[in-house]
């Protein structure tokens, strides 16, 4: 696929893993795409946590059933009824977690770049993530970032350290297909804004 291509494919992918193991290179060159990100400062201020340890994963699965519970109290009726229909997440299905944390000591007393914008070492780690998104499509595996955790619950289940920041576990592994349509709009969530509502010109608001 060309890069325009990877972009478009791409998903966050939930029901469609087959939980067949992915080869050692595959992952490998995956993983080497995520470390060539660019980073603030050259930091690179990101570790991945390879989580293959099923009791670890039942145990991340049960918390975040917990958390979909949480949000979905907060709902009225008719948006919790398309959340009913909504997976959030393949944490058993898929063939392993990768856990992308963020080390704000990476590279410091002096990261170069970060001094007037705490949050580009973030940025960093989510420029990362995207990588490793990218070369997962391409290389046919589907990705899906889970969200409905608590920070501090997956630190102390991967023994991550207190300064470090658990900013997702992604769902990787091989996929039986990805669907065309995110599953967000298949099930009446939330429809893509189209490109022109979010360009503006010379100042906010001037759409030409």
């Amino acid at each position: 696929m060309s890069l325009y291509e990877v972009v478009h494919r791409r998903r966050d992918t939930r029901a469609e893993f087959t939980g067949e193991e992915i080869a050692p290179d595959v992952l490998r060159r995956v993983l080497e795409a995520a470390h060539a990100a660019p980073s603030v400062g050259l930091s690179q201020p990101w570790d991945f946590v390879l989580v293959r340890d099923e009791s670890t994963r039942r145990a991340f699965r049960d918390h975040v059933q917990a958390e979909r519970s949480v949000f979905a109290a907060q709902l009225d009726a008719d948006r919790a009824e398309a959340f009913s229909r909504i997976k959030v997440e393949g944490v058993m299905e898929s063939s392993l977690g990768v856990v992308v944390t963020y080390d704000p000591d990476r590279g410091s007393p002096a990261v170069l770049g970060r001094h007037a914008i705490a949050d580009a070492g973030l940025y960093s780690v989510c420029l990362a993530i995207q990588n490793l998104w990218l070369a997962a499509t391409e290389e046919g595996l589907g990705v899906g970032w889970v969200s409905f955790y608590r920070e501090d619950v997956l630190r102390r289940l991967l023994d991550i350290p207190a300064r470090l920041r658990p900013v997702a576990w992604l769902c990787v592994g091989p996929v039986r297909s990805l669907p065309d349509t995110p599953d967000l709009e298949r099930h009446g969530w939330r429809n893509r804004m189209p490109l022109d509502s979010v360009v503006h010109y010379d100042v906010f608001g001037r759409r030409n």
